[in-house]
């Protein structure tokens, strides 16, 4: 409840924020364009705070969308209580400005470090703490908010103390500090501190600025408000507060290492953070398996592979096939089976993401899984958005893949939308398939029908079918195509399936071509039982398509 302000008794001497100018250093101009500074700051440090909470519980989470809807909201509300919590520390702007700065500054700077651990460390405990992460980035959020919202009645306060003015005036200044400050952080963390430092060197190092202004404001020109207990007591707090963020920068890659050991086992020997994502290949020596992990997600896992490959391949190969086009598999496991059909004169691969392709070419263990398919003349890749290079295509293809990541991931989601299978049915030739890896049937069924009613809104007939017999190995969260379930890399997970949707302009045949080669794991008939069986579970009535404006797998 906002309290109004009581008169004061008669004879009481006035709060000490309207007692006329403090006592400065320099001169009130100079004054009040470094309290302006600060708020620019403080205001640039708070946004990178809250960017960083977005971008890492998306990628250690999944569903950027609701993450960011849960941190923002979180954070706004808290930003509310912080300011009405400021007004008890008014009568001691300066002292409680300092202390608000290098609690957010240790709180906002650790906080990736934080939520990282507790993912990588706790994430595969389940039961009560399977929501641990996300109950962590709730507690985060409100603590930021709280601390944040409390920053601007202060400097209201202290700026006041500079020079009395209207307070209109005063909250102009302010604010328009404050929004250019947030521009600035905005800007600085997806172009310099993400690409440069990386997630936790990024937040470390915007702590440290933080501490560093807040403690310089006070102390430099508000000296003068404090006693002198308790200008030690902020030195103190400062210097131990960079001292902790300091060591952990120090640490930061021995604790990344230990995270990402934790995350994955010990046989990680490939780590490579890309501009999109951080890529993490295990395995592939001493018979283990080879695993490729993209943000966490299990992306393929060398036990189970090929069935996944041929199962989402060859039945699209039944027919004509010269020119295909593999959107996403810069991996080049899918181009691997396309490949094994003869009469195949041209392989256009889109994969948005070139480290994966660089890494499908020259490490030794994928380029031997995948048969070395880019030495192939007859193979293309073009590393560029998928959904744009559709968009812009002007040749037709006879058989289209789309390998993409799961629809639940929210960065896919235009990629299984109504306009995207529109894209892909006007590069379609005649008589052109279309096929379509729609996730885990068994797990996520509404979101494996939408898949289905969605291509069939962009005028394609379509025939479902999943192939069961998935690797029981590391757990994928939403968006791998390995084992089902939702947990961390490494955790154990339970045999699932795999679902496809195979479709063209005319009602398609789901069939494996007698006179191509065999896949090895794959069988007629054990595809035909699969795709009654999958035509089962149909949804008595029909779902809505998923559009661009109102994506649907979120269910």
């Amino acid at each position: 409840m906002i309290e109004p302000h009581a008169p004061a008794p008669p004879g009481a001497p006035p709060p000490w924020g309207v007692q006329g100018q403090a006592r400065l250093p320099v001169r009130p101009g100079i004054g009040r364009f470094l309290v302006l500074a600060g708020v620019f700051v403080c205001a640039a440090c708070g946004l990178v705070y809250e960017l960083e909470l977005v971008a890492i519980a998306s990628y250690l989470i999944g569903d950027s969308v609701t993450q960011a809807s849960v941190v923002l909201s979180v954070m706004v509300f808290a930003m509310g209580v912080g300011s009405l919590a400021a007004k008890r520390l008014s009568p001691r702007a300066a002292a409680g400005f300092g202390a608000v700065e290098a609690v957010l500054a240790l709180v906002g700077g650790c906080s990736a470090m934080a939520l990282y651990a507790v993912f990588a460390w706790t994430g595969g405990w389940g039961g009560p703490w399977a929501e641990g992460p996300r109950c962590l980035l709730v507690v985060f959020s409100l603590t930021i908010g709280l601390l944040i919202g409390a920053e601007v009645p202060l400097l209201m306060e202290l700026i006041q103390r500079i020079r009395r003015q209207d307070p209109g005036g005063a909250v102009a200044d302010l604010f328009a500090a404050d929004y250019v400050g947030a521009l600035f952080g905005g800007l600085a963390f997806p172009f310099l501190l993400l690409p440069l430092l990386g997630q936790l060197t990024g937040a470390l190092l915007t702590g440290t600025v933080n501490v560093i202004a807040g403690g310089a404001l006070v102390l430099g020109l508000f000296r003068g408000d404090l006693t002198r207990r308790a200008r030690w007591t902020l030195v103190v707090t400062n210097v131990v507060v960079l001292g902790l963020l300091a060591s952990a920068a120090v640490l930061v890659g021995d604790f990344e290492r230990a995270a990402r050991h934790a995350l994955y086992g010990a046989d990680a020997r490939a780590v490579l953070r890309t501009g999109a994502q951080e890529a993490v290949l295990t395995g592939g020596t001493h018979g283990r398996p080879l695993r490729l992990f993209l943000d966490g997600r299990l992306r393929f896992s060398g036990r189970d592979e090929r069935r996944y490959h041929e199962a989402l391949v060859h039945p699209a190969m039944s027919g004509p096939h010269a020119r295909v086009l593999v959107l996403g598999g810069g991996d080049g496991l899918a181009a691997r089976e396309v490949l094994r059909h003869p009469g195949v004169r041209r392989v256009d691969i889109v994969e948005p993401d070139a480290d994966v392709v660089r890494l499908a070419r020259h490490d030794a263990a994928l380029s031997a899984l995948n048969r070395h398919v880019y030495d192939d003349p007859r193979v293309h890749v073009v590393t560029t958005d998928v959904f744009g290079r559709l968009r812009g295509a002007r040749t037709t293809y006879d058989v289209v893949v789309s390998d993409l990541p799961d629809p639940r991931v929210t960065a896919a989601t235009k990629l299984y939308s109504q306009e995207f299978y529109g894209l892909a049915r006007r590069v379609l030739a005649p008589g052109g398939r279309l096929v379509v890896h729609a996730g885990p049937l068994a797990d996520r069924r509404r979101a494996f029908w939408t898949v289905d009613a969605t291509i069939r809104a962009a005028g394609l007939s379509t025939r479902p079918y999943r192939v069961v017999g998935r690797d029981p190995g590391p757990a994928a969260r939403p968006g791998g195509r390995g084992a089902g379930g939702r947990g961390r890399a490494g955790a154990a997970g339970s045999a699932g399936d795999w679902g496809f949707v195979l479709a063209s302009r005319t009602p398609v045949p789901l069939r494996l071509d007698a006179s191509r080669p065999r896949p090895r794991t794959l069988t007629q008939a054990a595809l035909t039982a699969d795709a009654l069986a999958a035509s089962r579970v149909r949804f008595p009535r029909p779902l809505p398509p998923s559009t661009l404006v109102h994506p649907r797998y979120t269910d």
